[in-house]
């Protein structure tokens, strides 16, 4: 099994590298953040795609499967896909995990709920994004998975730009957090294929 969890995390690894990785020694990319960086990583171009949400899935749940949670999810839309497919491979291997989706602002009609999704206070879940720069988004929806009264048990992320302490600021919130992938995975796969 170590051997196949192995060569998906290196077919996701290509995968983010031919499709979603784009880099430019000249002309600098402007992040969400409003800061510029020479590289830019557009994951749904994986977390979309058949193969990559395989992939995905089954990493992140092979990572989650002994910890009996009840729910998966993470700020939309970035986490939407991946908690989507984390799902279908948990369902795969009967085991049954709903979604929940943070939503960026309340509604203004109907119930107003801040998240969706068919979970309660007090189920055991795990909060997905798909790349952690300055890690707020994943703080944003670890605080209000929480503020629903969820027990978060864990936080993955799909890329890791290892900038701003991204990864340290996730975890001062009491949670642990791990990446997929790393910067520093995709750039030497990116010099590699040069």
């Amino acid at each position: 099994m170590e051997s196949i969890i192995q060569e998906m995390k290196e077919l996701l690894l290509d995968l983010v590298v031919e499709r979603a990785f784009q880099y430019n020694e000249e002309t600098p990319f402007r992040l969400s953040s409003g800061k510029t960086s020479n590289y830019y990583l557009d994951c749904r171009k994986i977390t979309l795609i058949p193969e990559g949400m395989e992939c995905i899935g089954r990493l992140i749940f092979e990572k989650i499967k002994n910890l009996h949670i009840q729910g998966i999810g993470g700020l939309t839309l970035g986490a939407d896909p991946i908690a989507y497919a984390v799902m279908g491979a948990a369902y795969q291997e009967r085991q049954y995990i709903k979604i929940f989706i943070v939503r960026k602002s309340e509604k203004d009609h109907g119930l107003k709920r801040k998240i969706e999704g068919d979970l309660h206070a007090g189920d055991r879940v795990v909060v997905v994004d798909d790349v952690l720069t300055t890690g707020q988004s994943t703080i944003t929806a670890i605080e209000k998975a929480k503020a629903n009264g969820f027990l978060v048990e864990r936080s993955i992320v799909l890329v890791d730009r290892q900038e701003e302490q991204g990864l340290q600021k996730v975890q001062s919130t009491g949670i642990p957090v791990e990446a997929l992938l790393s910067r520093d995975e995709i750039m030497a796969r990116y010099h590699q294929t040069r």
